[in-house]
């Protein structure tokens, strides 16, 4: 699997740089994010976590994605837990405070699931939040992602143990 530039609808989807370690540790100190992820990130840190992206599209398990709307990074989105074999992968994504309500976190998922399925051929996409995340449950539904149900206590964030909506598209799904 080659790293792939993506890009639709105002949002360019690219390989994260060691360039882009302040939007990094930006995000990851961001209160709105932090609250679904249990750590924040350093310099240092940001370099690594950049650097294991590279490993994981190597590996052909994992990829994600600098989401830069405006010339800007605003976000990141990401494919987790790849199975070519099966056609499947799980999504993930956040977006910086500056691009929240501008509709990038939608426009970034919609680019990512028609390359991965046009291109990379998978056919099941999953992507899931926590059942207090009303944002990324918006994001979800209107990218075409409807609810499956509900993973009792899936994800430990900041706060403890969340219970989890499961959303999925599969490639056979009306094109958006």
């Amino acid at each position: 699997m080659d790293q792939t530039a993506i890009t639709g609808d105002g949002v360019l989807l690219r390989a994260w740089t060691e360039a882009d370690r302040a939007a990094v540790v930006a995000g990851f100190a961001d209160p709105d994010i932090q609250r679904w992820h249990c750590r924040s990130l350093d310099d240092d840190e940001a370099l690594a976590w950049i650097a294991r992206w590279r490993t994981g599209w190597l590996a052909e398990t994992e990829a994600c994605w600098a989401v830069v709307a405006d010339g800007v990074v605003a976000g990141q989105i990401g494919l987790r837990r790849i199975d070519l074999a099966e056609g499947m992968a799980a999504i993930s994504y956040w977006t910086l405070p500056a691009a929240r309500g501008r509709r990038v976190a939608p426009r970034a998922l919609e680019a990512l699931t028609s390359w991965a399925f046009h291109d990379l051929g998978l056919h099941r996409l999953e992507l899931s939040h926590s059942t207090a995340n009303t944002a990324s449950c918006r994001v979800a539904g209107r990218s075409g992602f409807p609810a499956e149900g509900t993973k009792r206590a899936e994800a430990r964030h900041a706060d403890g143990w969340h219970d989890m909506h499961l959303h999925a598209r599969l490639a056979t799904d009306p094109a958006r």
